[in-house]
């Protein structure tokens, strides 16, 4: 049996704490980890959202300005006779 004097109880209370340090650190650790991580992952579909619709609007943009093209070219090629 173990004898509990001063030094062994200290030993025993060290022992406990470097056994749980032991095994939640790296519970610890990885928990942090993931939320960082998961952290800049939303930022990143953050961005990739906003680039998505600016996106979508550059092409509209882009059509309305063929289809304006389209329009002046037929009038500048093709124009309209006036009848006296």
């Amino acid at each position: 049996m173990i004898r509990l004097n001063k030094f062994n109880s200290l030993i025993i209370v060290f022992s406990i704490l470097f056994f749980a340090i032991l095994v939640y650190f790296p519970k610890i650790y990885l928990r942090s980890n993931i939320y960082y991580v998961s952290k800049d992952v939303n930022k990143l579909y953050a961005h990739y959202i906003s680039l998505q619709e600016e996106n979508r609007f550059l092409s509209q943009q882009l059509e309305d300005m063929k289809f304006k093209n389209q329009i002046i070219d037929s009038l500048l090629f093709n124009p309209m006779k006036v009848e006296k």
